[in-house]
């Protein structure tokens, strides 16, 4: 039994299993949200498992300069390293993983499908690719910053570095999480560029250098890529949820579950919104926001953190 429950939190609950289904349900709302915004009738339920397993079933083609081993292991490293967040994230009740400086490891867990998309693009060997990937890795140097500065500042006022402790002061003190207002505003547009999506999409701009990193990428590999992007999604809309808003509320079972979705589904839905809203913007005016606006606006909300933890 004790090996048991382990491999089933890994693979079913809140492992693969639910981060997939989830993943996908994410991704038709935001397509089908989108289609509604942009006056379109957007694709039906089913079609996110239809691409997924479309994908699968089509042959995987390695172009001839690639290093084999790399091009086929990466996307299964990316997919890993995001799953394994997961468990350092309230979904129900405690989760399965909390030590002190959990959440600095969650953010080095996140960094690491990054390096793999540049490293997909650059083991390519295809110029497209290549460009894709150099733009994957000058957004990063802009994005990641200030995304970890925004969870700094919550954990300087809560005292803990741990995930879980820092949901569990923002469910026991209400009113800091409007103190945070700033800084959840940074943690969501950092995101949707660690995401790479609009306005942040120049890594893989369809009409500029067709797929960018994942243009050599075909049938399995893609699809791993892409269910890896999803998930990424619904796991860093968990960590927003559990840093700024609170997670369960101390809530556990049936009903914790249900506030984990609702807060989840919120978060996406905000992100859908930016993307919807905004126009492609060039990678150095992504770097020159982020260093200009962002890094400020989480210093500030460090600097506001500190005073408040010191003076009460």
């Amino acid at each position: 039994m004790d090996t048991i429950m382990p491999l089933l939190y890994i693979a079913v609950f809140p492992g693969f299993v639910f981060l997939g289904a989830y993943a996908t349900l994410i991704q038709w709302i935001d397509r089908k949200v989108t289609a509604v915004m942009q006056n379109r009738v957007g694709p039906p339920i089913y079609q996110p498992i239809a691409d997924f397993i479309k994908l699968i079933s089509k042959e995987v083609v390695i172009p001839d300069n690639a290093d084999e081993i790399l091009f086929k292991s990466i996307p299964y490293i990316a997919l890993a390293s995001i799953i394994t967040t997961i468990f350092m994230i309230p979904v129900w009740g405690t989760p399965m993983v909390s030590f002190e400086g959990d959440i600095v490891v969650i953010v080095y867990l996140l960094t690491i499908p990054t390096v793999t998309f540049f490293l997909a693009g650059w083991s390519s060997t295809s110029p497209y690719s290549t460009i894709g990937s150099m733009r994957v890795m000058t957004q990063l140097f802009g994005y990641e910053v200030p995304l970890f500065l925004s969870f700094a500042g919550c954990a300087i006022i809560a005292q803990s570095w741990s995930v879980y402790k820092i949901s569990e002061y923002f469910t026991q003190n209400p009113l800091m999480i409007l103190v945070n207002i700033p800084g959840f505003i940074v943690a969501l547009l950092a995101s949707q560029g660690k995401l790479e999506r609009v306005p942040f999409d120049t890594p893989h701009a369809k009409n500029e250098i067709v797929g960018g990193q994942f243009t050599e990428y075909s049938g399995r590999l893609l699809g791993i890529f892409l269910l890896a992007i999803d998930i990424e999604m619904v796991v860093l809309a968990a960590l927003i949820n559990a840093v700024f808003l609170g997670g369960l509320h101390n809530i556990s079972g049936f009903f914790g579950f249900a506030i984990f979705i609702i807060k989840t589904l919120v978060v996406c839905l905000i992100l859908t919104l930016f993307k919807v809203l905004m126009a492609r913007v060039r990678v150095d005016q992504m770097v020159k926001f982020s260093w200009k606006y962002l890094v400020p606006v989480a210093v500030i909300q460090i600097l506001i953190d500190l005073y408040i933890r010191l003076k009460f």
